[in-house]
């Protein structure tokens, strides 16, 4: 999804002066660190095409500070924001408030994948900044929360819906769709397993059912009584024993009876033969 942000080109001068400040918002004193290529390749770019000085990305040095040895090295992209300007979100018309957050979603941003859906979260250095970035997306209609996480401040969309919201208002359109693609494929899934449960629970309540009736009727056989029963019942008995493995509604039609009649029938000679199981 970065990539496809990163391939977007604003043609207007302003949309691209705010989707670079969106990757430098809470940066510190405008220097954007990413392990992404593509989003140091796109601040470059849209400083350059604005005619602000900026650095080429870098990885830091020796003596700089690194988490731990072996972590890997962020670049390093310095812009010369007192060239910017001033820029205010309520003056600014909808492109630039889009491609504000599209640049804030490119420096500061990622998606993860887990069991219970996507995950979106922006990790910035101070508090004003996450204060600022949550008031934001809820001004156009996208709730975010707020924590913080080893002394950085993170707002984060769990949602999908608020997840798939954002995408689409900063353009990320192929992200919408595969999002929308899982999305489908997970509730297809979910009602398959549904269906496969409750087709298997009622097959089993019919093995189990089948089973009494079956023994029902040996049992009626052996003391003597199911020749004696009226014809009806040793019919729904001779139809039980040819289809052992049969449901309710194919017994009643080989017989050309009701379901309800057929119930009854088998019903009754459970009741004869004095099973007493619920």
């Amino acid at each position: 999804m970065k990539g496809e942000l990163a391939r977007i080109q604003p043609a207007r001068a302003c949309c691209r002066r705010a989707e670079l400040l969106g990757l430098l918002h809470g940066s510190d004193g405008g220097r954007l660190r990413t392990l992404d290529h593509a989003t140091a390749r796109t601040a470059v770019v849209l400083a350059g095409s604005l005619g602000v000085p900026v650095n080429a990305p870098r990885v830091p040095l020796a003596g700089e500070r690194v988490r731990h040895p072996g972590a890997r090295r962020h670049l390093v992209v310095a812009v010369a924001v007192e060239h910017l300007g001033a820029w205010r979100w309520e003056d600014a018309p909808a492109c630039d408030r889009r491609s504000f957050l599209r640049g804030v979603l490119l420096g500061s941003g990622s998606i993860s994948f887990g069991r219970s859906g996507p995950h979106v979260e922006f990790v910035l250095r101070t508090a004003d900044a996450a204060e600022t970035l949550q008031a934001l997306l809820a001004l156009m209609g996208v709730r975010g929360l707020r924590t913080a996480r080893r002394g950085h401040h993170v707002v984060y969309l769990k949602g999908q819906d608020e997840i798939v919201a954002l995408l689409g208002l900063v353009g990320a359109n192929r992200g919408v769709l595969e999002l929308e693609t899982q999305r489908v494929g997970r509730d297809v899934r979910a009602r398959l397993n549904r269906l496969l449960n409750a087709e298997g629970a009622n097959l089993a309540r019919t093995v189990h059912a089948a089973d009494r009736q079956l023994r029902a009727i040996d049992r009626l056989e052996r003391d003597g009584t199911l020749p004696r029963l009226a014809a009806s019942l040793r019919e729904a008995a001779g139809q039980r024993r040819r289809m052992p493995d049969a449901d309710l509604d194919t017994l009643a039609v080989g017989l050309g009876v009701s379901r309800s009649a057929m119930n009854h029938r088998l019903r009754r000679l459970i009741e004869l033969a004095g099973d007493g199981e619920d």
